[in-house]
């Protein structure tokens, strides 16, 4: 639906007022898909100028969810797979992530909504100024438990998974754990995203359909909702747009 000027405000202002908080998704995750595309279709020369404004965008849609309610946010960064890019655009994604993780100790939104950062995926993999900079994060937001913010970077939901089975593996080894015990909530247990619910509502920006590995255990009876809008260029109407059809849908659990 192309809407522009006055209707598009009317049509905005009418989404918002459908949005019921008591039925938000408790956990939304995001995959921002379409950055390069961004910058190409705009005449920009390098990929990464499309990086550094999806970079920016990411605090303006943080604040739009957690008006609405939705109190646990994954983001699909970087993915283990993404390190194979050029080497230059890899290091700009790497120094973005840093000061994004930087602005973290003095960002007021993270303070006013109370909001844990922590970053999931293998950081070991990641630069040491950009793992002291999400420790950093992780430490000054630490004590809050209103909101929470997942930055899956050095992500892959297949090594989420072998490091999980390693874990347990180990256990088993030193007798901590029965192998015949082993159950989908000893495999949890062992998750980056342990002791956070599974995501309700999962985004992908830029028209692909697809999860790219994201999420794979706790996406099993998530919705899905494919956005056919690069990142750079969300709205606010996009993301009411994606919580309106997640409240429409009936949820079963395959029941």
């Amino acid at each position: 639906m192309n809407i522009t000027g006055p209707m598009y405000r009317l049509y905005e202002y009418f989404l918002y007022r459908q949005l019921n908080q008591d039925h938000a998704p408790r956990h939304v995750g995001i995959i921002l898909d379409g950055n390069r595309r961004y910058a190409r279709e705009h005449g920009l020369d390098v990929p990464w100028f499309g990086h550094h404004l999806g970079a920016q965008k990411v605090m303006e849609v943080l604040r739009i969810l957690w008006e609405a309610g939705v109190k646990v946010c994954t983001l699909y960064a970087f993915s283990v797979e993404n390190f194979q890019r050029d080497e230059k655009e890899v290091s700009e994604i790497m120094t973005i992530a840093k000061e994004k993780f930087s602005e973290v100790l003095d960002n007021p939104d993270v303070h006013k909504h109370r909001v844990r950062v922590k970053a999931i995926g293998r950081v070991d993999l990641l630069p040491p100024d950009v793992q002291e900079a999400i420790q950093l994060a992780e430490e000054v937001t630490s004590h809050y438990n209103d909101h929470i913010l997942n930055v899956a970077i050095g992500y892959s939901g297949r090594t989420e998974l072998v490091d999980a089975v390693r874990a347990i593996a180990r256990k088993a080894r030193m007798g901590e754990v029965n192998p015949e015990d082993i159950d989908e909530d000893i495999i949890e247990k062992h998750l980056y995203t342990h002791g956070m619910p599974d995501p309700d509502l999962i985004i992908r920006t830029s028209g692909e359909e697809r999860l790219s590995g994201f999420l794979l255990w706790q996406s099993a009876y998530s919705e899905l909702y494919f956005a056919q809008i690069y990142w750079p260029a969300v709205r606010r109407i996009d993301i009411w747009r994606a919580l309106r059809s997640y409240e429409r849908r009936s949820r079963r659990f395959g029941k």
